[in-house]
């Protein structure tokens, strides 16, 4: 079946009237995004559908998986969040077991480094200790989408206690390192905060008991 033309308006089943693309000349899929931060913020991640988000922004719901594909996908987009967690956790969970703290450190601080990424990673971290309903919103997706993975893949005892307390090291430290510019961990080097940082990981994640 072909995913629906956005430049073409798509009818109701249920009352006939038009979808899709607004008159007026509005933007469909900002509209739908304005619509999934609100149904986000108002029922939270989990309890957000893309039938509800549709509804609220007058179209199909196919229409909304042709622009943004699945829920998390438009999640992020509506947050502009940066990064795809599946993606991330396959890249730094393949691997020998024996590193797995030093990459992910790696990975975080270096994805600092790109202007893009850090100002949208700096926008997302401010809202969420500014604002409940973003903290809120962003703990439920990184728990459905990150941290419940990442347990699947722990053969270790509390592994979703384990997660947590990486990510809880990681913004906590981007918090320190970019938000309020504690020095000298702020200039420090990414190399020499990896040899710091990248043990205390690896021992949350492969450590015994």
């Amino acid at each position: 079946m072909n995913a629906p033309n956005p430049d073409q308006s798509v009818r109701s089943p249920a009352t006939g009237r038009k979808l899709g693309r607004r008159p007026g000349g509005e933007d469909t899929r900002g509209v739908v995004l304005d619509a999934a931060r609100a149904e986000f913020a108002a029922r939270g991640y989990e309890k957000a559908s893309i039938r509800g988000i549709a509804r609220a922004a007058g179209v199909d719901s196919a229409l909304v998986h042709h622009y943004f594909g699945t829920k998390d996908q438009l999640f992020r987009a509506a947050l502009d969040f940066p990064l795809d967690p599946r993606v991330v956790l396959e890249q730094i969970l393949t691997g020998d077991r024996e590193h797995v703290g030093e990459r992910i450190a790696r990975f975080a601080l270096t994805l600092w480094q790109d202007p893009n990424i850090r100002d949208r990673l700096m926008a997302t971290v401010r809202g969420a200790a500014t604002n409940d309903q973003v903290a809120e919103l962003l703990r439920g997706f990184m728990t459905k989408e990150l941290i419940s993975v990442a347990a699947e893949r722990l053969d270790v005892p509390d592994p979703v206690l384990r997660a947590e307390l990486v990510m809880s090291q990681l913004v906590g430290l981007a918090m320190a390192r970019h938000v309020i510019g504690v020095q000298p961990l702020a200039s420090t080097g990414i190399e020499e905060l990896v040899a710091l940082v990248g043990p205390t990981l690896q021992r949350y994640l492969t450590s015994p008991a």
